[in-house]
């Protein structure tokens, strides 16, 4: 096993299936990624757990957009969690925010004792980086009993927010895993590896795949729009892996 390890954003149970074949130690299966990631339909994650052998974590997200859910919201993510724990998931991934940019720790609490339930590990996601106060709410997410927080030191990307990052690690003192992810590709891993001292790293590390569909319309016939789609490829994330344990 790697001393530094991969988790894989896998927008399908295929990617999730190229993400085992890459050398991951987890996937987080996730719909809808250009909107940051919604929670996938209960077939893709029922198919994802039986086909893979690693860890597999599901993101509880309702919609898109910001981290302040309604109450039918939060129930919808309750039901997520409970399904997710009927599936034999190994974990899930949320988190909510007050109105004023804070960590709403009762909801927090109310999901993690859900999925403690069934024995699944919580991941704080990048609502993390929404948060006003990022040093305040490390520690609120650790008294809530999280198992890691997904972060990109509250910048646009982890590569730029690697002076914060390495700072979150150095805070988290090995109560939390700070996971660092958002931009980071199999080429700037080993970069990111010396900055911050990261022991686990996350991403998609995509490519795009032509379909096989003969027939294009004349109408519709943007190839990257119509006819293409972008999964997780298995060599990418090979080299990620080998990138940052060489780092």
């Amino acid at each position: 096993m790697p001393k530094i390890a991969a988790e894989v954003c896998a927008n399908s149970v295929q990617s999730a299936i190229e993400a085992q074949k890459g050398g991951a130690a987890r996937v987080e299966l996730c719909d809808n990624l250009e909107e940051g990631g919604t929670t996938p339909s209960l077939s893709q994650i029922e198919l994802t757990r039986k086909y893979l052998n690693i860890r597999v974590n599901i993101i509880i997200r309702p919609r898109g957009g910001d981290f302040l859910y309604d109450d039918l919201e939060f129930e919808i993510m309750k039901k997520d969690i409970h399904h997710c724990g009927q599936a034999k998931c190994d974990g899930v991934v949320f988190g909510i925010l007050n109105a004023d940019g804070s960590v709403d720790k009762q909801r927090n609490k109310e999901l993690v004792t859900i999925a403690h339930q069934y024995g699944m590990s919580t991941t704080f996601h990048r609502a993390f980086d929404r948060a006003v106060n990022l040093s305040e709410s490390l520690e609120d997410i650790i008294g809530l009993g999280f198992d890691r927080v997904l972060t990109s030191g509250g910048m646009k990307n982890a590569p730029d927010g690697k002076e914060i990052l390495r700072k979150l690690i150095g805070q988290a003192d090995d109560r939390i895993i700070i996971m660092p992810g958002g931009g980071i590709t199999e080429n700037n891993i080993g970069d990111l590896v010396r900055a911050t001292g990261l022991k686990e790293f996350h991403g998609s590390f995509r490519s795009r795949y032509r379909g096989k569909m003969e027939y294009i319309s004349d109408t519709f016939n943007d190839i990257d729009e119509e006819y293409s789609f972008l999964f997780s490829d298995s060599e990418k994330i090979k080299l990620a892996i080998e990138n940052a344990n060489k780092a």
